[in-house]
């Protein structure tokens, strides 16, 4: 099997030259503290249709055929490839077919069909609607767009890597979320190509890691995801193309949990002020996580964000719970007038910001003279959290947390 080569990325660069964006560069003080020197970050989620996907699908359509682009393309997928494949096409006049599951977050259906494409709901998961994407090719003799495991696709991701290098030429780390691996693979080649020296290293949702077992057996191992906020590189199994440049290429690839991932994510929002999906911060709360491992200059890529506004209002609360700022605790009180007003006086005390009260005086678990309060509080950080949990046990008041 041919792997992809240096010259590839270059050629994959000028068929992108006026396409993609070129995106910025941003220091982060935050992350550069704890690692002890400058972090970049690669802001893909800046990048046309929200993710790095475009690259890679752009040089994967305009690479085929006046006949093959004729009878148009076809992908499956439950986001930024499907808005990376549609908007591909309709630059390069042909149809696209986007077969997505049910349930697909509504602003990437319509981002999706924004750019032209016909989308269609096979089943509830990706595998019906790659089945389903497969046989619409073969009969309609369309061209399937793989997510990650083909030639062109990889050396369209891989022009991040040359932005990299002509910003940062200096960088020794450079991190980035994986999936199938198409990205990872693209990166390693070019930044390897130039400068043997960086480091690259990949990192995996830990509820969603096909990489580790993969390269543990010498060969793709198929494993099946577990729940993650991070869907979008939540991949049951590497290609055969990126798992083998993974091998030969890339450094290490680490897990990260889900509490990093929202930290990470929340970081993003709050000190660099970018809306990044989960996935796309898997990078971040790899330095969150594993700070020693990554030698500085770092870039971290922020491959994309796509995330839908409830989701990203889940996943904020679960990053401020996670680093001690947003509390939800159940309090048993008397069922007695004043009581409440009382809870609310004595947090008020203690500097606790409640958002939200459901006071509730009627259940099967209470006895009759007690209520329950469910408080959902805004604290200033772990310390202070205790301190309010603390204050209103030595009160006297019975707690249960979550």
């Amino acid at each position: 099997m041919a792997l992809v080569g240096a010259r590839r990325v270059e050629e994959a660069r000028e068929l992108l030259r006026g396409v993609v964006t070129e995106t910025p560069l941003l220091h982060s003080r935050a992350l550069s503290q704890i690692v002890g020197g400058p972090v970049l970050l690669k802001c893909e989620n800046l990048q046309r249709t929200g993710s790095f996907k475009a690259r890679g699908a752009y040089v994967r359509i305009a690479r085929l055929t006046e006949a093959e682009r004729s009878r148009g393309v076809v992908a499956a997928s439950a986001g930024n490839h499907a808005q990376g494949v549609a908007l591909a096409a309709s630059l390069l006049g042909c149809k696209a077919t986007v077969f997505m599951p049910q349930g697909a977050p509504l602003p990437k259906i319509a981002a999706t069909r924004s750019y032209g494409a016909e989308v269609l709901f096979p089943g509830p998961g990706v595998d019906e609607c790659l089945s389903a994407a497969r046989r619409h090719a073969d009969a309609h003799g369309a061209v399937l767009i793989h997510p990650f495991d083909h030639p062109d696709v990889i050396a369209g991701q891989g022009t991040i890597a040359l932005e990299i290098l002509r910003a940062r030429p200096d960088v020794r780390t450079i991190v980035t979320a994986v999936g199938g691996g198409g990205l990872i693979s693209g990166l390693a080649v070019a930044a390897k190509a130039a400068r043997p020296d960086i480091k690259i290293i990949g990192v995996q949702a830990k509820r969603a890691a096909a990489f580790p077992p993969s390269l543990a057996a010498g060969r793709p191992v198929r494993i099946r995801p577990g729940p993650t906020m991070a869907d979008g590189i939540a991949v049951g199994s590497p290609g055969e193309l990126t798992f083998a440049l993974v091998r030969e290429l890339v450094d290490a690839v680490v897990t990260v949990t889900e509490e990093s991932i929202s930290q990470a994510l929340l970081l993003c929002l709050e000190r660099a002020k970018q809306v990044v999906e989960p996935a796309g911060a898997a990078g971040v709360a790899a330095i969150l996580e594993h700070s020693y491992a990554f030698e500085p200059p770092v870039v971290a890529v922020l491959s994309g964000g796509n995330i839908d506004p409830l989701l990203l209002s889940k996943v904020l609360r679960h990053g401020l719970a996670g680093a001690g700022r947003y509390l939800v605790v159940r309090v048993r009180l008397p069922d007695r007038p004043g009581a409440l007003v009382t809870l609310l006086s004595e947090l008020a005390e203690l500097g606790a910001n409640v958002l939200d009260v459901m006071h509730e005086r009627v259940a099967a678990r209470l006895h009759v003279e007690e209520a329950e309060v469910l408080l959902h509080l805004e604290t200033r950080g772990p310390d202070h959290c205790q301190e309010v949990l603390g204050r209103l046990r030595a009160k006297g008041h019975a707690l249960k947390l979550g």
